[in-house]
């Protein structure tokens, strides 16, 4: 028996190799050829993308401007660009790690959308007579969404792991995420436009288990290199402004054309703005000078918007999206100065990006705001007919009163929570095996460990600390945030 632990203990123990020349290019190559065989087998353009649409308006008395291309591409191509652009540049706040940060951002991105085609597909779209998934452009919309759930769990391992332990997560992810959502979307029959159960709930509960497994207890040995600079910081902000910019177009995305549509925007817009201001409120107050942290505005703003996600098409009314808004700021703001540290020094979660507090927290939050606004729902708010639009209320489903909705929409978040740290914590199981070529402890947050990086980079100086998402800075304001070993 002892034996048998020595060698577990050793095979789990063996020093770490960070060269990934054959696993990476054979997971790249592998899964690629895998998705073109399942592409051709199962995936087909669906009636509006087909060559078949000018006999299908005829037959149907519509015409080209009733395509659904035309009322989707604009909300696709701003998903579409906070999904590489927005998350990716969030993630180059780290001073020795925005190749990593945008870079694997896209790599699993790319390959994310892929695999959700296929497994939402399956679950949403498969056409039993023919074996087919037929696609379309709110098809290319709900697989960035899939792939959202990934990208905010690689928040939490930021320069951590390898790229080939990312597209495990991936693989892992998209598959969790598409059957979570069929149990929430479907079975449930709950309403997340904006995905604050699905995606934000889910891949921000998802990272953290992950996190938690893959604990490294001498972290600290990175820490030189696990904060911020100035214009790494600027960068990040970048990300930030074209989330939040872009936020009302992600919540209302696929709801209903016509007033759902319009009032998620609205309600994301406002909620937004809302959030800001109290951000930089406590963030200004939590400082002796009152000077702002960066890490705060380029996070905590945004929670809003996640807080949204659920309730965003529902009448929860402008001030009611000020109030979640205000609520939001306050409650991520506070996340990034208390909760962070705390979680690292008693749960043992190494939170990089602070998914915790921008996406696992709000995302609750407003799945069960969702829950309440969709419990209190009257028909002298919404009209009858405006109930059964907003709830879906047909079918199976034609009985069911806001009351019970409000029921089901709050059940719909705790399986989202549970999906994604049980998911979360056999993943992380998964990725301890020393077989992916992640950093050891004192070289993580680092570049050059996956990265060909130019020669002309300038020297990092031996900074101690600046900006770090993970640690709150006790110091005090009157002196330095820089600390320089002399010469």
């Amino acid at each position: 028996m002892g034996n048998c632990c020595d060698c577990v203990v050793n095979f789990f123990g063996r020093p770490k190799n960070t060269n990934v020349r054959v696993s990476l290019p054979a997971v790249c190559f592998v899964w690629q050829i895998a998705m073109i065989v399942l592409f051709g087998v199962f995936i087909r353009y669906d009636e509006e993308s087909d060559a078949h649409w000018v006999e299908y308006k005829r037959e149907h008395n519509v015409t080209d401007i009733e395509n659904d291309f035309y009322f989707r591409y604009p909300s696709f191509q701003d998903v579409h660009v906070m999904i590489f652009v927005g998350f990716g540049f969030l993630m180059t706040f780290l001073k020795r790690y925005s190749f990593g940060g945008v870079g694997f951002n896209f790599l699993i991105a790319s390959f994310g959308l892929q695999w959700a085609l296929l497994m939402q597909g399956w679950f949403h779209s498969l056409d039993h007579t023919t074996g087919k998934i037929y696609i379309g452009v709110e098809s290319l919309i709900n697989a960035d969404f899939c792939c959202a759930g990934s990208l905010i769990a690689y928040g939490a391992l930021l320069g951590k792991v390898s790229p080939v332990q990312l597209m495990v997560v991936t693989l892992f992810g998209i598959t969790l995420f598409a059957v979570e959502e069929y149990i929430i979307l479907s079975l449930l029959h709950c309403r997340d436009a904006g995905g604050s159960m699905v995606i934000h709930a889910f891949g921000g509960y998802y990272g953290l288990a992950i996190s938690w497994v893959l604990y490294r207890p001498n972290l600290h040995q990175s820490k030189r290199l696990s904060g911020s600079v100035y214009h790494s910081d600027v960068f990040a902000m970048i990300g930030t402004l074209f989330l939040w910019m872009f936020w009302p177009s992600f919540n209302s995305a696929i709801t209903d054309h016509g007033d759902g549509q319009h009032r998620a925007a609205i309600n994301t817009y406002i909620a937004l703005a809302s959030s800001v201001l109290t951000t930089v409120a406590i963030s200004s107050m939590s400082q002796k000078k009152g000077k702002l942290d960066m890490v705060h505005i380029q996070n905590a703003t945004l929670a809003g918007g996640v807080a949204m996600g659920t309730a965003a098409e529902f009448m929860i009314t402008p001030y009611g999206s000020l109030i979640v808004g205000f609520c939001c700021g306050i409650i991520s703001t506070f996340g990034y100065l208390f909760v962070t540290p705390f979680l690292e020094k008693y749960f043992k979660i190494q939170d990089t990006c602070g998914i915790h507090n921008l996406h696992a927290v709000p995302g609750m939050l407003g799945g069960f705001i969702g829950a309440i606004v969709a419990a209190a729902a009257t028909e002298s708010v919404y009209s009858k007919e405006g109930l059964i639009n907003t709830f879906d209320f047909e079918g199976k489903f034609a009985d069911r009163s806001p009351g019970t909705q409000g029921g089901f929409q709050a059940a719909g978040t705790c399986v989202a929570i549970a999906f994604g740290l049980v998911g979360g914590a056999i993943v992380g199981f998964i990725l301890r095996f020393p077989i992916w070529g992640d950093p050891a402890d004192d070289n993580c947050y680092d570049d050059e460990v996956y990265w060909e990086v130019p020669e002309d980079e300038e020297t990092i100086p031996p900074v101690l600390e600046y900006n770090n998402h993970m640690i709150h800075k006790h110091q005090d304001i009157s002196e330095s945030n820089f600390s320089v070993e002399q010469s």
